[in-house]
């Protein structure tokens, strides 16, 4: 399997989908379903009941899981870029393709 290219707590691009262009902070990575969980972003209604643990019930707003194909790390300027992998210090580290900065660490 190939190195996750976006990781928890990156800021990323949405590339397709109701909501294009908007950019968040990845909360979750699923790589065994290929999946990410972006904060605010592809958020669905679920229409609560009350119960014991809920008394109030109600619409609880959360993010759902979207393709990680559909997301792109965004650049310093916040434009989406790909990202590589190079060999720094003897350190492999995320790269991205636009600028050249190291992305982390």
């Amino acid at each position: 399997m190939a190195a996750a290219k976006i990781k928890k707590g990156d800021t990323v691009v949405v590339l397709t989908g109701k909501d294009k262009g908007q950019t968040g902070t990845v909360q979750a990575v699923m790589p065994k379903d290929g999946k990410v969980v972006v904060e605010g972003i592809n958020v669905m209604t679920r229409h609560r009941k009350p119960s014991q643990t809920n008394p109030q019930g109600g619409i609880d707003r959360v993010p759902a899981p979207m393709a990680i194909s559909n997301v792109a790390v965004a650049d310093k300027d916040g434009k989406p870029t790909r990202v590589r992998f190079e060999i720094k210090d003897g350190k492999k580290v995320r790269v991205a393709v636009k600028s050249g900065e190291t992305i982390d660490g």
